[in-house]
């Protein structure tokens, strides 16, 4: 039925509607925000509690064991330890004690050989740095370690004998008490970190594919760009979904509390290798459909649909994930999806939307792998759901049981090439064959 309100009415009810609709992504994207600032702050508070914890006890130890004196390096080591990128400390607690190492050698080494003076100090940290970057290839604590030591050698060695020593051992103190914290005091929640790492990329996958499927059935090709700069939107996610990997993998090699969690760990860590594919998937998705609009090509109405059970099936995976193995709901999703994506295949499509039906089945193959099918399986459920979604609109064309009988011309034909046969084999010397019976 037509609508009979004016026409500034009907404008008005557009402006009010587009109004909310821009007030709803605002409080969206604050909310998104706020939830991203929240687990900043615990993130924070972890490693501050942790470093404090570890400051504390590095600097008690130093002193009932290090003898008198200020063991200044002692706590500044187990904060240097604790305070970097998450996932790193084992291995920044090692180049840390190859820095101070490398310091000290060359620092005394060019001490005995050049003396002690401005331009020598210099000298011996130009080569000390020269050399950790060398070893290590980049930059990072054994390079720092490796010129603040050559500068306290250089410096303060020709006036107080006897840094090496102490420094070194603050040095393993620090280090030791740092790793301790992490692995037996504190350890993080593997599991938990990672689920909060996660959740800002599954919430933008499940949204933005229902978006998505909206703004292809309202065919509304400036939606489709909005949820494509959305889903380019997401490297800082990746970024912290990728330290919080690296961190929980850190805790469940060497935190023995969470060794039970090893499992669970890789298989949430293959989840989110493939989440990022399919992220990169959900980008061509809305790439090839704000093309498919532009050149106004047919959009079969499974289309859609097949995006948003995508979405659905991203929703059930996270789910599945943190409860346990049963990943059958997820897996009746993907192949729903596969299915209509071949239905929508057969119903007919141009260039843009064939190109459609391919990212779609292979978000659907990477999505079944997430969820720890092997690469040949995956591809043959959907090769099969797909297969069968196109037969529904194209049935297959049935193969014939029987030969058709010939026709009379056709006998008559055959009859006279055996009859000829026959003579030139009588010819030849050769016993004639039987006519065969009719």
């Amino acid at each position: 039925m037509a609508d009979d309100r004016p026409a500034a009415d009907r404008g008005q009810s557009r402006l009010d509607e587009t109004a909310e609709r821009t007030v709803r992504r605002v409080r969206h994207r604050g909310g998104q925000a706020g939830r991203i600032r929240a687990r900043q702050w615990e993130v924070t508070l972890v490693i501050s509690i942790q470093a404090g914890l570890a400051a504390a006890i590095a600097a008690l130890l130093a002193k009932n064991l290090l003898g008198p004196g200020a063991h200044v390096f002692a706590p500044a080591a187990a904060v240097g330890t604790i305070a970097t990128a998450i996932g790193q400390r084992a291995r920044r607690t090692f180049e840390l004690l190859a820095g101070v190492a490398l310091g000290i050698i060359i620092g005394d080494t060019l001490r005995f050989l050049l003396g002690s003076g401005p331009w020598q100090t210099g000298a011996v940290v130009a080569l000390a740095i020269a050399a950790a970057l060398l070893v290590a290839g980049r930059g990072g604590a054994l390079v720092g370690q490796a010129g603040g030591t050559a500068v306290l050698i250089a410096t303060l060695a020709p006036m107080e004998r006897g840094l090496e020593l102490p420094r070194i051992f603050d040095a393993l103190v620090g280090g030791a008490v740092g790793l301790a914290v992490v692995a037996l005091l504190l350890p993080i929640n593997p599991m938990r970190v990672l689920d909060r790492a996660a959740a800002p990329i599954f919430a933008i996958l499940c949204e933005q594919l229902g978006e998505l499927a909206g703004a292809m059935r309202e065919r509304d090709g400036d939606r489709t760009l909005k949820v494509l700069e959305r889903l380019r939107g997401t490297e800082g996610d990746l970024g912290r979904l990728h330290d919080a990997l690296s961190g929980a993998e850190e805790v469940v090699v060497i935190a023995p509390v969470r060794w039970h969690r090893r499992q669970q760990y890789h298989r949430y860590a293959r989840s989110a290798d493939h989440l990022e594919r399919l992220l990169l998937d959900s980008r061509g998705l809305a790439r090839w459909s704000s093309t498919a609009l532009q050149y106004d090509e047919p959009i079969p109405p499974e289309l859609p649909d097949a995006m948003a059970r995508l979405g659905q099936a991203v929703a059930e995976m996270r789910t599945e994930c943190k409860v346990g193995d049963d990943t059958r709901r997820t897996r009746r999703l993907v192949e729903e999806c596969a299915h209509l994506a071949g239905r929508a295949a057969a119903s007919g499509v141009r260039s843009f939307g064939e190109s459609l039906v391919t990212d779609l089945r292979t978000a659907a193959s990477d999505l079944l792998r997430a969820t720890g099918c092997e690469p040949d399986e995956a591809n043959r459920i959907v090769r099969r759901a797909a297969g069968a979604g196109e037969a529904e609109i194209h049935p297959p064309v049935r193969r014939q049981l029987h030969r058709a009988r010939p026709t009379r011309a056709a006998r008559a034909r055959r009859h006279a090439h055996l009859a000829a046969r026959a003579r030139n084999e009588g010819r030849a010397g050769l016993p004639a064959r039987e006519r065969p019976a009719r």
